[in-house]
């Protein structure tokens, strides 16, 4: 993650390690429009290893009459939802992921989720340690091109405006997407695809009427 601001304002942008395991799962498991407002799929997509008789689902789980039951749908897009939500926050997101391998504890209450992480996280995993670093990479290499498409529009507004900026904070996550675009999705936090931050033009274009919403 880097940040750019002054005291008065802040924007900071990251590729979150559980953002890129939640979408990739999600794809995983052929969820759709669970989140609001919806995310387009990842790109590229995440490679599938074969599991036998599992298919595109966790494996079946044994009730405790001995019979088999099939994944809650249902119950699994709400639990999906509710760590997608979650992993929104910054400030309640842990520094080091708690999905870890092999019982996934942190799911122990979201049992069709907690399936899901067991049944793909090899695939989930490797896509998203690709993806971070993919990020990690270029956010280093473009560093200064990156902050100056932040901190030029913003001292432009407050050029235009005769003043400077007043307070507000922005969280930009930064998202290997199919699609182009930018997607708010919870107070002062924003999903940017990738090929749209890597476009500055683009990026500018979008920013601007931010950045005038918010200054």
């Amino acid at each position: 993650m880097f940040v750019e601001g002054t005291l008065r304002w802040q924007v900071t942008e990251d590729c979150p390690w559980d953002l890129l395991m939640a979408l990739a799962l999600r794809d995983l498991a052929g969820l759709a429009n669970v989140e609001r407002p919806p995310i387009p799929r990842v790109f590229p997509p995440v490679a599938r290893v074969m599991h036998p008789a599992s298919g595109a689902h966790p494996l079946p789980r044994p009730t405790v009459q001995g019979h088999v039951s099939t994944p809650d749908r249902a119950a699994l897009a709400e639990q999906w939802r509710a760590w997608w939500e979650f992993s929104l926050q910054r400030e309640r997101r842990p520094i080091v992921s708690l999905v870890r391998p092999p019982h996934f504890e942190v799911f122990d209450r979201a049992i069709e989720l907690q399936d899901l992480v067991t049944e793909h996280y090899e695939e989930a995993v490797a896509w998203t340690t690709e993806r971070h670093a993919e990020y990690a990479e270029l956010s280093l290499l473009q560093h200064s091109r990156r902050a100056a498409d932040i901190v030029d529009v913003v001292r432009d507004r407050e050029h235009e405006l005769r003043r400077q900026a007043g307070y507000f904070r922005l969280d930009i996550y930064v998202l290997p997407l199919v699609e182009p675009g930018a997607w708010i999705v919870a107070p002062h936090t924003v999903v940017v695809s990738t090929s749209l931050r890597e476009d500055s033009t683009a990026f500018r274009d979008w920013f601007t009427p931010v950045i005038a919403a918010l200054v």
